[in-house]
């Protein structure tokens, strides 16, 4: 018995390469705060300057939570979250494609009977 191909297959071999080179994605948000640190002699803390910290923000079963991200991490988490949001909109359009590429190969298929 001859296998027909998927009609979407070559659909996914390219998402799946596109996949590939959006990695690492994420999805929430970076925010640069300023905090008193826990040194009791600080000087920059008795100026009233406070030392700069990244959190990222998302959610997590429908609650939103915080972390704290080292500052090595930063370009890495910001690459990613870019990332993410090329994700999302690759998974929008591809909805459309696939259905278009469905009715393309229903439209081309001999009816039986």
């Amino acid at each position: 018995m001859a296998t027909r191909s998927r009609f979407d297959a070559q659909l996914q071999t390219q998402f799946l390469q596109e996949l590939a080179a959006l990695w690492p994605a994420f999805k929430g948000s970076l925010t640069e705060v300023r905090k008193p640190c826990v040194r009791s002699h600080c000087p920059a803390c008795a100026r009233g300057d406070k030392h700069p910290a990244f959190l990222w923000t998302f959610r997590e079963q429908g609650r939103r939570r915080c972390l704290y991200v080292p500052v090595e991490l930063v370009p890495l988490l910001r690459q990613g979250l870019d990332n993410g949001r090329r994700l999302e909109a690759r998974l929008v359009a591809l909805g459309s494609a696939w259905l278009k590429a469905w009715r393309q190969q229903r439209d081309h298929t001999p009816l039986k009977g």
